[in-house]
């Protein structure tokens, strides 16, 4: 039961059983003594009930002010969530960039094990930028790497199942440097968590870096050689300290590999899926067109102070934007046609928008309009459209 039903229920009890009862009928034959005693009972009778008034009337305030913390609670949680989708943006077009503005709304803390963390959830995150940010030679970013590696647990997984659940992390770089920076982090791990298996981490790296390559050889249709597996534990002599590694371990490695490829993740964060993540609006409106005066339906989004429009839900139809922090939205009537506004530039009367457009043959285009037009299917949601953009 809640704070505010409970004093409800507690306050109409109350009120109830000090009206009954106290009202009755008063004999003539009371005493003077008597009839003082019942004046006292309703005088305080009613300083009970204004008390009561003045507790209802403090807990009606109370829960007013919980309600208002409960709204900036997530008014704020809201604010932090939207920064949170723009670092990830960031992140995408330029990872320092990124971190450091995350760093700067106090999103991340400033130390390689949180940094670490970010980057191994991977939301919304490039795994391509992923690898190519942990691949760097900063010192700080090779104690990223460090603590990115250790948030992997390899323990009892033989070398080939460690490696999948570690490429499929991020996406390997095509620097030598890098990879080799990466590579021998991952042996080191793998070797802390299952020791014994090798003599040295330098004989994990070098089977890694084998087994990498024979996925390659196996599963790239240009490679008409395919290695048999005799041909790789060939190859793989020696690397253990100067001695063998056991056949069998090689044949199990290889028989893995050839059954199933490694999976790459796609590089799925510089498309404009993540552009338009957790935008600010979206949702159907109509808009007049500029050559042709015709009213069309279309599917804007509104996010990182630009706004878009689609000829369908789907980004692969973009078609337009504008960039709103140049622009003010403002009611606009039309005949025929309510809940109307439109775009304009208010410092700049009669100036261009800043806009572009996508042409049919995949030309990009400046827009030439100094205001355009929008129609809502509701006069609420004209409302919400021109607040949102203001």
């Amino acid at each position: 039961m809640s704070l505010a039903l409970f004093t409800a229920i507690l306050i109409r009890s109350l009120r109830r059983i000090f009206m009954e009862d106290l009202s009755f009928y008063v004999p003539e034959d009371l005493s003077l003594e008597e009839k003082d005693e019942l004046s006292n009972i309703r005088r305080r009778k009613k300083e009970l009930l204004d008390d009561i008034e003045r507790l209802k009337f403090e807990i009606a305030e109370v829960m007013t002010e919980i309600e208002q913390l409960t709204c900036v609670g997530e008014s704020k949680t809201t604010q932090r969530n939207k920064q949170i989708a723009m670092g990830r943006k960031k992140f995408n077009m330029d990872p320092k960039k990124g971190i450091q503005f995350l760093l700067e709304n106090d999103l991340l803390q400033q130390t390689p094990e949180d940094i670490a963390q970010f980057l191994y959830k991977g939301e919304g995150l490039n795994k391509t930028v992923i690898g190519d940010y942990l691949g760097e030679r900063d010192e700080f970013n090779i104690k990223v790497l460090q603590a990115f590696v250790e948030l992997h647990e390899f323990a009892d997984l033989n070398l080939v199942q460690a490696l999948r659940q570690f490429l499929w992390s991020f996406r390997l770089p095509g620097e030598a440097q890098k990879i080799d920076r990466m590579m021998e982090a991952f042996a080191s791990r793998y070797c802390q968590c299952n020791p014994g298996v090798f003599q040295s981490t330098d004989t994990c790296y070098v089977l890694s870096f084998a087994i990498i390559m024979l996925n390659t050889s196996l599963h790239n249709p240009n490679v008409r050689d395919k290695p048999a597996v005799e041909r790789f534990i060939s190859m793989n002599r020696g690397i253990n300290d100067g001695g063998d590694l056991p056949e069998e371990l090689l044949r199990n490695l290889y028989e893995s590999i050839k059954s199933e490829p490694f999976k790459i993740p796609e590089d799925d964060g510089n498309d404009l899926t993540h552009t338009f993540f957790n935008p600010d609006r979206e949702g159907w409106l109509l808009k007049l067109g500029g050559r042709v005066k015709t009213w069309k339906r279309r599917w804007f989004i509104l996010t990182d102070n630009c706004l878009y429009y689609f000829e369908y839900t789907t980004v692969s139809s973009f078609c337009y934007f504008w960039v709103v922090k140049d622009i003010v939205s403002r009611v606009y009537c039309t005949p025929g046609l309510p809940n109307c506004f439109e775009l304009y530039n208010p410092n700049h009367k009669g100036q261009v928008i800043k806009a572009c457009k996508t042409e049919a043959d995949g030309r990009v285009v400046e827009g030439n309009h100094v205001v355009y037009r929008i129609s809502a299917p509701t006069p609420e949601e004209k409302e919400e459209w021109i607040k949102s953009i203001k």
